[in-house]
């Protein structure tokens, strides 16, 4: 990649659009205006040629893959990307790699995602459906939120139909010695994660838990038996390399490394602040070998894991050390985790003059337990998800759209009803927020 953008000459001013500077296009798309121009087509196939069975360095040393490397750096081709969910995704990647694979330095440890960028935020979800937004710690902490969030994708048909049909695949028994069948378990799986909206599947799979009867709700929401476990641990470097003989799973996996590699350079250890981005890129890696999940039912902590070791990785156990803990130890993906537990999110410049605090709680086995059944003895509020369900008991009919279903929270329900109305606020508390407020916006002008 460094020597094509070489070939362009010197990076523009910032601000400044290079000259023939184009809005990258889906690969699929910018396949067929290449196979439009006969220059670009004919030079796009000999790059092929270039880039099969042979090393790098052989490639580069020739002239005519040079000049289809140049060529190429000139077409949409070079920028394409790819939309997640796209009609034809696995087209998509494979273009995209049949470019990509061949301007890496070999087998790189961490690859760019094929994807087009997030750009959307957790308080997306939040307005549409939240639950977790804690604005009473009384209700909150009764709350048992992965059975809301199960209680809420079943008032959604699509949700309702697409989890009740991986459950009912997950769970199947194929014989004594076959539990069921992995192969149409991860089928399934990713078909929920691709069509069931996030305000949805995010509930599902990052709930904040009390207990360890919810935090094995949690666990148990992928089915892990057939999902996840397997009888023996293979090791992860085998696990990583059988993932990247695949487009789609080498591409998941790109993506989780790009969205969720922690870095120092942020507040969060996520790049670009974005836990939408790394929420969703770790929801992209269910349903292939490689799938992760939380490893117990702790309610101190969050561990996150593939079913891997690295047991028997030689003189590459370092490698794999650094690609395990890439799940078991990142703080980005686990502060992701906990924001969304605990209903906020990061925002670097708040529209309003409440300054969001995001508190990172202590997150906190048992057969997967149906949706009409509390995990514990905690005992539930008038929250979003029952009011929901006495709607539906009294034989009123909740709103089924994809977008969201008939669970408005509190605060959305005041804000409607009584437009001057926007927040709330204990009356007990409120002298001392209204200190802590002042006192946060004299630190800017301070510093």
């Amino acid at each position: 990649d460094e020597i094509l953008r070489s070939l362009a000459g010197p990076p523009s001013p910032p601000g400044l659009a290079p000259p023939g500077w184009r809005v990258p296009v889906d690969c699929v798309r910018a396949n067929e205006l290449c196979a439009g121009e006969p220059s670009c087509s004919s030079r796009y196939r000999t790059l092929r040629q270039c880039l099969a069975g042979r090393d790098r360095n052989t490639m580069l040393a020739n002239k005519e893959c040079q000049a289809a490397l140049e060529v190429l750096q000139e077409s949409p081709l070079y920028d394409c990307r790819c939309k997640r969910g796209m009609k034809k995704e696995l087209q998509c990647l494979q273009i995209y790699w049949s470019i990509h694979l061949g301007l890496a330095e070999g087998e790189e440890f961490y690859e760019a995602s094929p994807y087009e960028p997030v750009t959307s935020r957790l308080s997306d979800i939040f307005r549409l459906a939240s639950i977790f937004s804690g604005m009473d710690p009384a209700t909150t902490s009764k709350s048992n939120h992965c059975l809301d969030a199960a209680k809420a994708c079943n008032l959604n048909d699509n949700c309702k139909r697409l989890r009740s049909g991986y459950i009912s695949t997950c769970s199947r028994e194929l014989s004594a010695t076959e539990p069921c069948s992995r192969r149409k378990c991860h089928k399934a799986l990713r078909q929920f994660f691709d069509r069931v909206p996030s305000e949805f599947t995010f509930r599902l799979l990052f709930c904040s838990c009390k207990d360890p009867a919810c935090a094995e709700r949690r666990r148990q929401t992928i089915v892990p038996s057939c999902s996840y476990e397997d009888k023996d641990k293979p090791n992860c470097l085998d696990l990583r390399g059988t993932c990247r003989t695949d487009h789609l799973c080498r591409s998941r996996l790109a993506d989780f490394h790009t969205n969720c590699q922690a870095t120092f350079q942020s507040l969060t250890s996520c790049p670009g602040d974005n836990f939408q981005a790394c929420l969703g890129s770790y929801a992209g890696l269910i349903g292939f070998d490689i799938t992760p999940n939380y490893v117990d039912a702790s309610t101190t902590s969050i561990t996150i894991s593939p079913w891997c070791s690295c047991k028997g990785s030689g003189n590459m156990e370092e490698e794999c050390e650094k690609f395990l803990r890439d799940f078991t130890e990142n703080p980005c993906l686990r502060n992701a985790i906990q924001a969304f537990g605990n209903g906020t999110d990061v925002n670097l410049s708040p529209k309003n003059p409440n300054p969001a605090v995001t508190v990172l709680p202590k997150v906190e086995k048992s057969p997967m337990l149906p949706d009409d059944v509390n995990d514990s003895n905690t005992a539930y509020d008038t929250s979003v998800i029952s009011t929901c369900t006495s709607l539906q008991e009294q034989g009123l009919k909740p709103n089924n759209s994809k977008e969201q279903s008939l669970c408005y929270s509190e605060a959305q329900l005041t804000t409607d009803v009584m437009p001057d109305q926007k927040t709330f606020m204990d009356p007990k508390a409120g002298s001392s927020r209204h200190r802590e407020i002042r006192i946060l916006l004299l630190i800017p002008i301070l510093i």
